[in-house]
This record gives structure tokens, C-alpha cells and sequence, in this order.
């Protein structure tokens, strides 16, 4: 009798143990779901509800050309004031990577041109040096800041989430090519989400932040058109 109980409960605590793993979510190593199809190539225009993609259009009506993509050989316009130009190769430019985990993007830098501090929320950074000489940086969640001087053919990683940034030190020009690890990783560039958000975020909460007078905080946004 006794036996048949401590049985029933081994059942039982066994039982528990498969619910719990079948409710809890697992734990992911990419930044995107795995497919569940060979591709998915995304209707950017549909209104549908989609989880974490756009809605796949119809095997039948997809085409070699829905896996290709020339937009990254192409040099950007750098003529700004951060002096470099980004051409993603996202989702959104290449709908065939739609669930598929990844991107690219092309980085073009006029002579100092700066990669003002930013961050991916959803995907990790690696990238390839194929022109110029480039300072790559990003600093830890508990502020320590890591550094190196790249030429041409090195190659680096950003972690998830951590801010970073990129700054051509050369004379002339300098090109990268970074992918992710997601099919829309995100930017979040610190200087416009801080000083050109809409509605701004209040100038009380900036000079605090900054330790600075109101009239700098005004300055600053008046440089990014806010």
C-alpha cells in the first residue's frame, strides 16, 4: 500500500513537472523566434496582426527575386552632421528576411565621421571593416568601455543591448558592413531619442539628468530641429 502512494505521488510530482515545462517559455539564444517555414517573405503593407513578423505572402506568388537585395552596393549620402550614412538591409528594405533572424546593413563614414551612441534593443552586432580606419567602441551595463583602432578586413561584435559607437579616425573615407542577428534589430541613437523625441522629454528632467542650466538643454535641442 505504501508503495502504491509513493508511486502516486511520483506520478503526480512528475505531472507537475511537465506542466511547468510545457507553460514556461524556453529560454532563446537568437534574437528571433526560430521559422517554422523555409521563408516567409513579409507583406510590409498588410494590415494583419503578426507576432514578432509580417504576414507571409503566398508561396505561390513568390519569386527568385524575393531573396535578393542590392540595395547595400551603393554608397551613402554622408553629407550630414554626423558624417556617415547607414543603408539598412532590414525587413523593411528586404522583406524576404522576415523570420528569418537576421540582417545587414551598410556604413558609410566621410573622414570623422561619427556613429553617434546607440543601441540595438533586439539583436547583437557583428561587423567587417572593408574600407578606412575606424574606432569601435561600446561600454558595459556596469560602465566599463572597451576599444580598439579597426582597418580593413577586422572584423568586431557588439553585444545586445549595449550602447556603442563608430568613428572613422583615417584620412579618407571608411566602409563597414554589419549584420544582426534579427530581421529588424532597432536603433535607439541617444541624441535624437534624448533631445528630439516628440513630445520632448521635459527640460527639467534633462537638466537634472546633465547636471546643466535649462538654456544648454535648449541649446542642444535646437541643434536637432526640436
Amino acid at each position: 500500500m505504501a508503495t502504491m502512494k509513493s508511486q502516486s505521488e511520483f506520478l503526480t510530482r512528475v505531472t507537475f513537472l511537465l506542466i511547468i515545462l510545457v507553460v514556461l517559455p524556453f529560454p532563446s539564444h537568437s534574437a528571433d523566434p526560430d521559422p517554422l517555414q523555409d521563408f516567409c517573405v513579409g507583406i510590409l503593407n498588410s494590415t494583419s496582426t503578426s507576432l514578432n513578423g509580417f504576414p507571409c505572402k503566398p508561396a505561390s506568388e513568390v519569386t527568385s527575386d524575393d531573396f535578393f537585395f542590392d540595395g547595400l552596393g551603393k554608397e551613402g549620402n554622408t553629407d550630414n552632421v554626423f558624417g556617415y550614412s547607414v543603408t539598412p538591409g532590414s525587413v523593411h528594405s528586404f522583406p524576404g528576411l522576415n523570420t528569418l533572424g537576421l540582417s545587414m546593413n551598410r556604413v558609410d563614414y566621410a573622414p570623422g565621421g561619427l556613429s553617434s551612441p546607440h543601441i540595438h534593443p533586439r539583436a547583437t552586432e557583428s561587423g567587417v571593416v572593408i574600407k578606412g580606419k575606424l574606432f569601435v567602441a561600446f561600454v558595459t551595463t556596469d560602465n566599463k568601455f572597451y576599444s580598439k583602432v579597426l582597418t580593413a578586413g577586422q572584423m568586431f561584435v557588439v553585444p545586445r543591448g549595449l550602447v556603442h559607437f563608430q568613428m572613422n579616425v583615417g584620412k579618407g573615407k571608411a566602409l563597414t558592413f554589419t549584420a544582426f542577428n534579427s530581421h529588424l534589430p532597432g536603433a535607439i541613437v541617444l541624441p535624437t531619442t534624448l533631445f528630439a523625441s516628440t513630445p520632448p522629454i521635459p527640460d527639467d528632467v534633462l537638466t537634472k539628468t546633465f547636471q546643466v542650466e535649462a538654456s544648454v538643454i535648449d541649446g542642444i535641442k535646437g541643434k536637432f530641429g526640436a
